[in-house]
């Protein structure tokens, strides 16, 4: 079970450390954060004894403690030497991983005389450390060269790190540390069998509603047909007890369903498929438009827009994603997704994007969005990795 911050306070009694490996990652925005997050979660499927330590800015705070993070400690404070080495003897990392600028100047001399191995991500040319004085020598190497490698997301970073001392070897580019996605499968066989059975119908998807967002998806849903007669909608909720809300609101809606987890299969005259969330990777592949629940109310959390994104769905949501604002900002800048305010703005979004051209552009879009962050993510992976196995190879050779 992971810790989370409020388990856990610089200055009073620590944590133990886990045992095995321990990855600590530091992020300076929350976008960083979550990117660094996922890092985290597809690292230990690959190292499944591993624990990722998080730490950020005070002003990075995030606003959800997503899978990937083990022990969340919350913003670091630690700024005194005294602090720094209790800090680093306490928890004994084996990597660090630091996510942005704020380099701390003593902190980071610590973790080069450990010779703990480090590696600096996502680094933008502004926040990098300016020099103290033009009469004096150019210490800035100092700050930097203890990282192993320095991951950076463009030419102009890589040049004023040159500039700054940092060898070319230890400079790589490899694009913008972004939350990104491993989304869920599905039987292909059934996937194969839905589509040949459904054929040309219009099918769109309800992703995960809210009990409170059931009743405007459905009204929606009923306006739409008038329409577009064939439409065919799936919803999916999350628990039992949604589901049985569910078929209580269809039922009073008026539309014909197909209850998905009792056996059901749609026919012609099937309105909706109703089922749990578990099957979500199933309808996101066969539905080329998707709205995306717990988001209709504002200040909602909103649900990780990315998955629908990376198996080929236009997004439609609310104006409630605080967990995942970036990522739908990022989104709806390329056009990939679309902010609707109620039923009547759903009901024309649906109908709009029932053709299949419309829909196929914003899917485009947002497998744009999807792949941004992949070569950082790859790269951030097997750097990781590599350090990571040469520390097992030092100790064993000690």
């Amino acid at each position: 079970m992971p810790w989370r911050e409020d388990e856990y306070r610089f200055g009073t009694a620590p944590l133990s450390r886990p045992d095995g490996e321990l990855v600590w990652a530091h992020a300076t925005t929350q976008e960083r954060f979550l990117g660094l997050c996922d890092v985290g979660h597809r690292l230990k499927t690959m190292r499944p004894d591993l624990s990722m330590m998080f730490t950020w800015e005070e002003d990075a705070r995030p606003s959800h403690i997503p899978e990937g993070c083990d022990i969340a400690l919350g913003p670091l404070t630690v700024e005194q030497p005294t602090d720094i080495r209790n800090f680093l003897d306490h928890w004994n990392p084996d990597v660090c991983i630091w996510a942005g600028g704020h380099l701390r100047r003593v902190l980071m001399r610590q973790i080069r005389e450990r010779k703990l191995p480090s590696v600096l991500v996502d680094i933008d040319a502004d926040e990098l450390p300016g020099r103290t004085s033009r009469w004096l020598p150019d210490q800035r190497h100092r700050l930097l060269n203890g990282f192993s490698e320095i991951l950076v997301p463009g030419t102009e970073v890589t040049e004023r790190l040159k500039r700054a001392g940092v060898p070319a070897e230890r400079i790589r580019s490899s694009g913008r540390l972004f939350e990104s996605t491993s989304p869920p499968g599905c039987n292909d066989e059934e996937l194969a069998r839905l589509q040949s059975q459904l054929h040309s119908r219009p099918v769109w998807l309800g992703a995960r509603l809210s009990l409170t967002e059931l009743q405007p998806v459905a009204k929606a849903h009923r306006a739409t047909l008038r329409l577009l007669h064939r439409l065919l909608l799936v919803v999916t909720v999350d628990t039992f007890e949604d589901l049985d809300a569910a078929r209580n609101t269809l039922k009073k809606e008026g539309l014909v369903f197909a209850d998905w987890d009792m056996g059901e299969e749609p026919e012609d005259h099937t309105q909706v498929i109703i089922g749990l969330t578990e099957d979500l990777g199933l309808w996101y592949r066969l539905c080329p438009l998707c709205f995306l629940g717990n988001s209709l109310i504002r200040g909602a959390q909103g649900i990780n827009p990315l998955n629908a994104a990376a198996l080929g769905s236009a997004i439609l949501h609310g104006p409630g994603v605080v967990t995942h604002t970036q990522a739908y900002h990022r989104l709806a800048a390329l056009g990939a997704a679309q902010r609707i305010h109620g039923e009547e703005e759903l009901s024309e979004a649906v109908y709009q994007l029932s053709s299949p051209d419309k829909a196929a552009e914003m899917a485009l879009a947002g497998w744009q969005v999807v792949t941004e962050g992949a070569v950082m993510t790859d790269n951030l992976l097997d750097k990781i990795q590599d350090l990571l196995d040469q520390g097992e190879i030092n100790d064993a050779a000690t």
